[in-house]
């Protein structure tokens, strides 16, 4: 019997290579005002707001702007595939794993880089945006599962499929993973960006190589 069952994933810097955060890039690119952008980046940490109204509140500025789809898909053509990504994932799905993503990235950057993501995961929380015929955002499904509610997620998947929480594992890189990563049976800090993350990780992976995920899960 494997000792995991369940395989969770980040997105930025995890999954995909290029950028530490995709919405503080993107609102750089399409210049946010940042004052605003700040504000309410302050208000979330300082638990004025959560991260819903947060995320809520980001995406409202690009729609002000009249950022369209056209526009993300350039922005977002600078990003790649974290090498052995896809190998990775394929190679965990035919062993039997259910896979996942936990993030707070945006399923506009998921489908380009993975096409078919949603055959490959069998769960996926992350935040959506719906475009309209005029490629302008027609409708925001944003999540609420980054920072300490990843964690919520994971429970939420675990008992979903009956698995504990040490039957599961998280793949990420960044100090928005530490809370998801204490619970988890296995944490891999991977391609990892914080201190805080390193301390509270079972195993950090610095070799930019997902395939060393595989060896570490069937170990």
């Amino acid at each position: 019997m494997p000792k995991y069952k369940l395989i969770c994933f980040d997105v930025d810097g995890t999954l995909i290579e290029g950028v530490e955060f995709s919405w503080s890039y993107l609102h750089d690119c399409f210049g946010v005002d940042k004052n605003r952008r700040e504000k309410a980046r302050d208000d979330f940490f300082n638990q004025k707001i959560t991260y819903l109204e947060w995320a809520l509140h980001d995406i409202g500025m690009w729609m002000e702007k009249g950022i369209t789809k056209k526009d993300f898909l350039k922005a977002i053509s600078v990003f790649s595939l974290m090498p052995g990504a896809r190998e990775t994932l394929l190679a965990l799905k035919k062993q039997g794993y259910k896979l996942a993503v936990i993030s707070g990235s945006l399923d506009i950057i998921l489908e380009t880089m993975i096409p078919d993501y949603q055959d490959i995961f069998d769960e996926v929380f992350i935040s959506k945006l719906i475009f309209g015929k005029d490629g302008k955002i027609k409708e925001v499904i944003a999540t609420q599962y980054d920072m300490k509610m990843k964690a919520e997620a994971l429970k939420l998947v675990a008992e979903k499929y009956g698995y504990s929480l040490k039957e599961c594992v998280f793949v990420g890189d960044h100090y928005n993973d530490i809370e998801i990563m204490k619970h988890v049976g296995l944490g891999i800090a991977f391609n990892c960006k914080s201190d805080e993350l390193r301390s509270v990780a079972d195993i950090v992976v610095n070799k930019k190589d997902l395939r060393e995920v595989l060896t570490l899960v069937n170990a």
